[in-house]
């Protein structure tokens, strides 16, 4: 597979240079000036004997004391063990983590109900040794019980604490770097969560915080207890709610930074899945979503199909566009793609490499708001459990 990877980039690299060389001219400037920190100078840079793509920009998420400096990029690490189908052995999965923290990458997502628990102790043990020089993300809400998740929530103080203790032993950590709140638990309120994370910064466990897929209003509550970092929540060009809901409206006013999960759409608008892809009944929870039926994936390929005309005339593959218009957004934006792939890993980062106009990005939105979304994002359980 390493093999395979190191030719993946060598061709992705061939084909991308020589599309680059061809639109240099026309390519104006925009997406450079969005970037939080050095903003002169390019986000990524090419090592000069290797040619890869290493991460130069950062971005600030929050303000104030809970101010937190990442890499423009983050990494996702969910699916290197759940929720997407087969991946590599663990050998491969830390090489991979070790090659993004190689190239600039700086922040790193987990959760405790990724596995569960397994998800963290591969972190832990990959990311363990870079310790000042990363971050590594968790979060807590879902109820675990006997390595087991129960499909409930549960933020009380007592639980947030133990929750606390076992990601900090599973991620070999002092202090976590940011603690979100997975999901709200309804039996929870969001003051006494925001007081709990205060209480365990005030005792060092906890550097920054924030909140996961939850209302303006809960938002607002949770903000004027305990400063928060960031919010995550979907968000792409086939889910923009967030953008509707006052959630980003309400980030930008209270100096809150935002963290986009599942920015291709879990791999479909990177055009690497279709109606006809097969998910592993035991580990990918796409094939329980509506979106991800075959019906729905075949009529929302009209789609990927904008994205990739939109992307040809520039250099960039799909998944690159879509990355790339979230980046534009704002500068307290970070986007936390995972993959198990080097050749995506690569194809990430170079993202950062092309600079758009507002008026090509307003091109794409209005190409892809043409297209009605065909499926809900999630079914009637999962729904439920967000927004609050």
């Amino acid at each position: 597979m390493e093999e395979d990877n190191k030719m993946n980039i060598s061709r992705r690299g061939f084909l991308k240079t020589a599309a680059l060389a061809g639109a240099a001219l026309a390519m104006p400037a925009g997406l450079d000036k969005v970037f939080a920190a050095e903003p002169k100078q390019p986000e990524t840079s090419r090592n000069d004997d290797t040619g890869v793509a290493r991460i130069k920009g950062h971005r600030v998420l929050g303000t104030g004391k809970a101010a937190f400096e990442v890499s423009a990029l983050g990494f996702g690490v969910m699916g290197m063990t759940y929720n997407r189908s087969q991946h590599p052995d663990k050998k491969q999965c830390i090489r991979l983590l070790h090659e993004a923290v190689d190239r600039g990458v700086t922040l790193f997502d987990t959760a405790i109900i990724y596995g569960p628990l397994t998800n963290e102790n591969l972190a832990g043990e990959a990311l363990s040794e870079f310790k000042g020089r990363i971050s590594v993300t968790t979060k807590f809400g879902h109820e675990v019980i006997d390595g087991k998740g129960t499909g409930r929530q549960d933020s009380r103080p007592a639980t947030i604490r133990r929750y606390c203790e076992e990601s900090l032993r599973r991620l070999r950590l002092e202090s976590l770097p940011m603690f979100y709140q997975h999901r709200a638990d309804p039996n929870t309120p969001a003051e006494e969560v925001a007081a709990t994370i205060a209480d365990l910064m005030k005792e060092g466990k906890v550097q920054h915080w924030g909140m996961c897929e939850v209302s303006a209003e809960t938002i607002r509550k949770a903000h004027a207890i305990c400063p928060l970092t960031a919010i995550q929540s979907e968000y792409h060009l086939m889910h923009r709610l967030v953008e509707e809901n006052g959630v980003l409206d309400t980030c930008r006013e209270l100096g809150i930074g935002f963290v986009p999960y599942s920015p291709i759409n879990r791999g479909f608008l990177g055009g690497c899945i279709n109606e006809y892809t097969v998910f592993d009944p035991n580990n990918d929870n796409r094939q329980t979503l509506p979106r991800f039926q075959p019906e729905a994936m075949r009529a929302n390929t009209r789609i990927v199909s904008a994205l990739q005309a939109f992307g040809r005339t520039r250099g960039m593959t799909s998944a690159q566009v879509a990355l790339g218009w979230l980046l534009q957004k704002a500068p307290w934006i970070v986007p936390i793609p995972g993959t198990t792939k080097l050749a995506h890993l690569e194809e990430n980062l170079r993202t950062l490499e092309f600079s758009l106009s507002p008026e090509e990005w307003r091109e794409l939105e209005d190409t892809v708001v043409a297209i009605p979304v065909v499926g809900d994002r999630y079914n009637a359980e999962q729904q439920k459990q967000v927004g609050r």
